[in-house]
């Protein structure tokens, strides 16, 4: 199956580009997220240039961030690069779990491969399994009580789109899947 950013950007524009005044928008060689201001009229989603994972990966945190978070650049959060301390990338695991879990939501809907992202190839080593097991964990809350509704809005339109008539299958997100 053919996974273009193209796709991704089109589906986006499609569930929130008029509610939301949400644009999704690649090419970019690092990931952000800028509200509306004076230059631009709508607020955009910035993937890493073409990348698929990227794109899916930033609308989960546009999807995990309440209003007043998606009025600041990259939703106020806090962010320090590859490179972490122990210290850091326990900071870091925190604010990725509903991110993580609703991208894997979405590369489910969509027929692609997933996996957790320590995003920290250079900082101390640590121990991934206790935050694999938290993403998870979030999956199967996901599950049992309901998906967020504006992730819930992007699974089913990558449901509809990659995968007609296929639905989430629980078994499918599991440890032995990262």
């Amino acid at each position: 199956m053919k996974h273009d950013c193209q796709d991704l950007i089109r589906l986006f524009a499609g569930c929130f580009a008029a509610q939301y005044n949400t644009r999704l928008v690649g090419g970019a060689a690092e990931p952000i997220y800028l509200p509306a201001d004076a230059q631009e009229s709508m607020h955009r989603i910035v993937f890493t240039r073409d990348y698929y994972r990227s794109a899916l990966h930033e609308i989960a945190h546009w999807c995990v961030a309440g209003e007043a978070r998606r009025q600041l650049v990259d939703f106020g959060y806090w962010y320090a690069p590859d490179g972490r301390s122990s210290a850091q990338q326990g900071a870091f695991e925190q604010v990725e779990v509903k991110p993580q879990a609703l991208e894997w939501l979405f590369c489910e809907a969509a027929g692609h491969s997933f996996r957790v992202s320590l995003d920290n190839l250079s900082g101390e080593a640590t121990d991934s399994t206790p935050f694999k097991l938290r993403v998870i964990e979030q999956v199967q809350h996901y599950l049992d009580n309901g998906i967020p509704q504006r992730a819930a809005a992007f699974v089913d339109a990558l449901l509809e789109y990659y995968r007609p008539g296929a639905a989430l299958d629980s078994q499918a997100f599991c440890i032995d899947h990262l």
